[in-house]
């Protein structure tokens, strides 16, 4: 069953009640609404929704990227550029690198589902990285290093997954081929990104109405994606570039004193909706995955992504130690622990056509890695935080 107004009408009264029951138990959003998600999966009247591609990365993904882009402030970023970078780039490629060897040597699977596995879960998820630290009140340095790496190692995955499937199903690339091929899906989704930013921000130029300035927000998170999308290059990266224009130029002018405060607190809220709806229904896909039979390669799998999840932090770290960007040691730990996986993972999965060989195991692991990413980690981050005092 596809989502409708009278589902979604539920899924946002379940979603206030978790945020109120897991505010007092001090838990994890993230947790409370895949369990939420499991629970009412297994309710005999409890409608069934189905998760699909469509719905999770043309409907879900793009205001989650544009909002959590909108609140990157350039000033801040600026100076460690080069540390997000290295991760966002270098770090992504480790990972998938390592994540695929692991999965082909000790899970016996083919190269080339290897290969899509390792690129589609490489990169930390900015849904579940953000909403986990800004539930646990985590501040200064260590969350604009966690927060940008997840947003722009989206980008880097998402530009990767099309090569990479592209090659799986039988497309035999050059170098040379695959090089141009990166370089321009890179700069046409900046181009989609840009252009689509820009011109909203000369529109939202001539009005002071703030109604019209969300609307035009709005525009510029599905439009920038969808027109990147249509040109088989990264939404993504898209939407990313857009939300990053609008929060930093937008304040110069573009957009009014009031309008601005009326686009931030539109898109929290939007941002909150989408959210809810992202962890309810991958808690209700969960129910239905075929964990037992597939044990042994879900734990390769978990076991390999966070090694490879160490391979990408501590080396790309270390090439700062000895210059003013050194990121601390306790940073690289956190950094290697809340490298969430979520729902840009599970959207690159289920965007796998069905021709793709391997495609039911990716998706379910996919899944299992996920679970872990949320249950585990997600349990765990806040107290490694309070024990490094990044938080009270």
């Amino acid at each position: 069953m596809d989502l409708s107004f009278e589902i979604g009408a539920l899924f946002l009264l379940l979603s206030g009640v978790v945020a109120i029951i897991t505010r007092k138990l001090r838990l994890p959003y993230s947790v409370g609404l895949v369990t939420a998600g499991i629970v009412t999966a297994l309710l005999p009247f409890w409608p069934e929704v189905s998760l699909t591609k469509e719905l999770l990365f043309s409907a879900l993904l793009p205001p989650l990227i544009f909002e959590a882009a909108f609140s990157l402030e350039w000033k801040q970023l600026r100076r460690d550029m080069p540390v997000i970078l290295v991760l966002a780039t270098a770090g992504v490629l480790l990972s998938a690198g390592v994540t695929a060897a692991g999965m082909h040597y000790f899970a016996s699977w083919q190269w080339q589902a290897a290969l899509v596995f390792g690129v589609l879960i490489a990169a930390t998820d900015p849904v579940s990285v953000i909403a986990t630290f800004k539930e646990a009140k985590a501040h200064g340095r260590l969350l604009l290093l966690i927060e940008s790496e997840s947003l722009f190692n989206d980008g880097t995955a998402a530009v990767l997954f099309a090569i990479v499937l592209d090659a799986a199903l039988g497309g035999a690339l050059t170098a040379w081929q695959i090089a141009v091929k990166l370089v321009v899906m890179i700069a046409g989704s900046l181009l989609c990104g840009a252009a689509v930013a820009g011109l909203l921000l000369l529109l939202a130029g001539r009005t002071e109405d703030h109604l019209v300035e969300i609307t035009f927000t709005t525009v510029a998170a599905y439009g920038s994606f969808l027109l990147a999308e249509h040109f088989h290059l990264s939404g993504v990266l898209a939407s990313l570039v857009a939300g990053m224009m609008l929060g930093n130029i937008g304040h110069l002018g573009g957009l009014t004193d009031r309008g601005r405060e009326a686009v931030q607190a539109f898109w929290e809220y939007a941002a909150f909706v989408a959210n809810s709806f992202v962890f309810l229904l991958i808690g209700m896909r969960e129910a239905s995955q075929d964990f037992v039979s597939r044990w042994p390669s879900i734990a390769i799998a978990i076991a390999v992504v966070t090694l490879a999840r160490a391979v990408a932090v501590y080396p790309c770290c270390a090439l700062f130690a000895r210059s003013g960007l050194k990121v601390t040691t306790r940073h690289q730990r956190v950094l290697f622990w809340g490298g969430l996986r979520g729902a840009l993972a599970l959207a690159l999965a289920l965007a796998l056509p069905a021709e793709m060989p391997g495609r039911e195991a990716i998706v379910t692991i996919a899944f299992a890695v996920v679970a872990f990413s949320v249950f585990v980690q997600g349990l765990t981050l806040t107290p490694l935080l309070r024990k490094f005092g990044e938080i009270q």
